[in-house]
C-alpha cells in the first residue's frame, strides 16, 4: 500500500487508497465463510456436524469478520471524532444542566470506546474540568457497554430492533445511574489529588483529511492490537459453547426456568473481563444454545460495564464506597433490563 501510494501524484493518493482498502475490505468480508469452510473441512478433514468440525468453523469465520467490522467501523469513527476535541467536549459538559449533560455524556460514550487502561486519565480529565461526578459516570458505563463496536455487531447478529433496544437500555443505565450518583454527593470519596489536577487547553490548527486518515488509522491499528487478546478469546470461548456445550446444560442453568438466571450471569460476568468484541461471540453461542435475549445482553452489559479489572483501576481516583455504589447501581440497572427484555422478547 505505502509503494502504491508512492507512485500516485499527491492530491489523489488518500482517494486510491481508500478506494483500493475499501475494495479489499469487501473481498475479504465476502471471502471469509467459503474460506472458512475450506480450511476446516478441506485442509483440515474435519467432519460437518462434528463438535470439533463446528466449533473450528465458528472460530475460523468468526475471527476474520469480528476483525473486519472492527477496522472499517473504528476507522470511521475516529475520522469522526477527529472534529471534536475532547477537551471542548469535557468544557461543554461542565457548563451544562446537570440532566442534559448527562444525558450528553451517555450518547457521547457511544462513540468513544475506551478499556480499562483509559479509565483513570478519562476520569481525572472529566473531573478535573468541573464535569460533575454524576455526568463522568454516565460516560464511563455509557462508552464500554454501549459503543460503536457493539451496535455494529449486534446489528449483524440479532437485527436493527433488538440491538436499538440494547442501545436505548443501555444508554438508560449510564443516564439513571449518573444522575443517581450526582445526586448522592458522594465527592468526599474521590481521591483529593483527582481535584487539584487540571486540564490543559491547547489550540492546535485544524488538521488535514490526510492527516484525519493517518491519525485514524494509527488509532485503529493501535486498538485492534490491544484488543486482539480479547477478541481471540472471547471467539474461542464461543467457539467451544457452539461445538461442545450441550443446550440443555446452558437451558438448565441460566434459562427461563431459572428465576433468578439473570443475577447470576450478571455476577459471572464480573470477573470474566472483555470488551464488546470480545463478548459479542459469546453472545452468538449463548443466542444458539436457547439462553433468553435478556439474560444474554445483561451477561453482555456485566462483562463491559462491571469488570473487575476496571474496578481496580479505578480504585487509584476514587475510594471504595464510591466503587461500591458505582457497581451497585449499575448492577441493579443491569438486572432490571435482562427481566425486561426476557419480559418483551
Amino acid at each position: 500500500m505505502t509503494a502504491l501510494a508512492g507512485t500516485i501524484p499527491r492530491p489523489y493518493r488518500l482517494p486510491v487508497v481508500l478506494v483500493v482498502a475499501t475494495v479489499s475490505w469487501l473481498v475479504a468480508w465476502f471471502a471469509a465463510a467459503p474460506l472458512a469452510a475450506w480450511l476446516t473441512f478441506e485442509v483440515l478433514g474435519l467432519q460437518p456436524g462434528t463438535p470439533l468440525g463446528e466449533a473450528v468453523a465458528f472460530f475460523l469465520y468468526d475471527v476474520p469478520k469480528v476483525l473486519l467490522l472492527l477496522t472499517g467501523i473504528v476507522w470511521v469513527v475516529a475520522i469522526v471524532r477527529s472534529f471534536f476535541a475532547p477537551e471542548k467536549v469535557r468544557m461543554a459538559l461542565a457548563g451544562r444542566n446537570v440532566v442534559v449533560a448527562t444525558v450528553a455524556a451517555a450518547l457521547f460514550g457511544i462513540v468513544t470506546p475506551f478499556c480499562s487502561c483509559s479509565a483513570v486519565p478519562l476520569f481525572i480529565g472529566f473531573v478535573g474540568v468541573g464535569v460533575p461526578l454524576g455526568v463522568t459516570f454516565a460516560f464511563l458505563i455509557s462508552s464500554p457497554m454501549v459503543n460503536e463496536v457493539a451496535i455494529v455487531l449486534l446489528w449483524g447478529l440479532v437485527g436493527p430492533w433488538l440491538t436499538l433496544a440494547y442501545v436505548a437500555a443501555g444508554v438508560t443505565v449510564a443516564v439513571v445511574a449518573g444522575l443517581i450518583i450526582g445526586r448522592l454527593r458522594l465527592e468526599r470519596y474521590v481521591e483529593e489529588y483527582v481535584f487539584g489536577i487540571q486540564s490543559s487547553q491547547v489550540e492546535m490548527a485544524a488538521p488535514t483529511w490526510t492527516e484525519r486518515a493517518t491519525t485514524a488509522w494509527d488509532f485503529t491499528r493501535d486498538l485492534l492490537r490491544r484488543i486482539l487478546p480479547y477478541v481471540l478469546v472471547g471467539i474461542g470461548i464461543g467457539a467451544f459453547i457452539h461445538g461442545y456445550v450441550p443446550a440443555d446444560l446452558v437451558v438448565s442453568i441460566a434459562g427461563e426456568g431459572n428465576p433468578l438466571a439473570v443475577p447470576v450471569v450478571v455476577l459471572l460476568g464480573i470477573p470474566l473481563y472483555s470488551n464488546a468484541a470480545g463478548t459479542i461471540p459469546i453472545v452468538q453461542a449463548l443466542l444458539g444454545k436457547g439462553l433468553p435475549i435478556g439474560t444474554t445482553l445483561a451477561f453482555m452489559m456485566a462483562v463491559t460495564a462491571l469488570s473487575l479489572p476496571e474496578f481496580i483501576i479505578l480504585r487509584r481516583v476514587m475510594k471504595p464506597r464510591l466503587l461500591a455504589v458505582f457497581a451497585g447501581i449499575v448492577a441493579v440497572g443491569i438486572v432490571c433490563i435482562g427481566y425486561l427484555f426476557n419480559w418483551v422478547t
